[in-house]
């Protein structure tokens, strides 16, 4: 018995090889159409227990940013806006954004809202909420994701939740680790400049952020991330490449109009 469980062990570690777009090499097991089914589930859950931010100008500004960065993955994207004063925004499996109305006061342009939705819809991209929970999946030996997400109340799934990148509004926090934040930085940065923003603003995007989570309360969308001096470094030596990115994206026409929107 032991060396079959090694056996499948194996079987289950190789099948789940999987490669990040920038190279890494992950344990990825879960089929993409679960991990849909599971965000979409979520989402559904989400809308059910956070009120709805009803503001129109707000909402068609969040769109107008949003889509034109999903534009660029393909693919219909769901767009929500939560009123929610936590400067924060997530993305989920099965094509779904939610951004909390607190996010405004850190992301001053739509060049900062950019960056944040951009890095948000990277982790999904990079399949890092399918590592998490593949990875909790072989070390629970099968646990019932699905009916774990069907339940959010309980401890499983608490759990699961927080695995998908939303636990905070379960009472549970499960950040992505430094590394996922650190890919979800670089692709999203590329991303936002294919959809013709300027990468440069995620700089001053991260400083509001920083700022923003200088007092009692650290800012949720900060907690595991990458230290402020590695980030900024980080993504100082991305930005040449970025813009050229988004050089080649307006002038292929792609010249985001959103500040117009603006509703805060």
């Amino acid at each position: 018995m032991p060396r079959l469980l090694v056996l499948l062990g194996a079987l289950l570690l190789l099948s789940g090889c999987a490669t990040t777009p920038l190279g890494r090499t992950q344990f990825a097991m879960m089929p993409d159409s679960q991990m849909a089914q599971m965000g979409n589930q979520a989402f559904v859950n989400i809308k059910g227990k956070t009120p709805l931010d009803r503001d129109l100008r707000a909402n068609t500004y969040v769109e107008c940013v949003a889509g034109a960065i999903v534009k660029e993955t393909g693919g219909q994207w769901e767009v929500v806006v939560f009123q929610d004063a936590t400067p924060n925004a997530f993305a989920l499996p099965g094509g779904k954004i939610g951004v909390h109305s607190g996010i405004f006061a850190v992301a001053t342009n739509q060049d900062q809202l950019a960056t944040v939705l951009a890095h948000e819809v990277a982790h999904v991209l990079a399949r890092h909420t399918n590592e998490r929970v593949s990875q909790q999946m072989a070390l629970s030996q099968g646990l019932n994701v699905l009916q774990a997400i069907a339940s959010p109340t309980s401890a499983t799934g608490q759990s699961l939740m927080g695995l998908l990148g939303v636990g905070a509004q379960y009472g549970i926090l499960l950040p992505y680790n430094r590394l996922q934040e650190s890919e979800a930085d670089l692709l999203g940065l590329d991303l936002m400049a294919k959809a013709g923003f300027d990468p440069r603003q995620s700089l001053d995007l991260w400083r509001n952020m920083d700022r923003a989570g200088g007092g009692s309360q650290p800012v949720e969308f900060l907690s595991t991330h990458p230290s402020h001096g590695t980030r900024m470094k980080d993504l100082e030596a991305r930005i040449p490449s970025a813009l050229t990115l988004m050089q080649q994206a307006q002038a292929g026409g792609n010249k985001p109009q959103c500040d117009s929107l603006r509703a805060r």
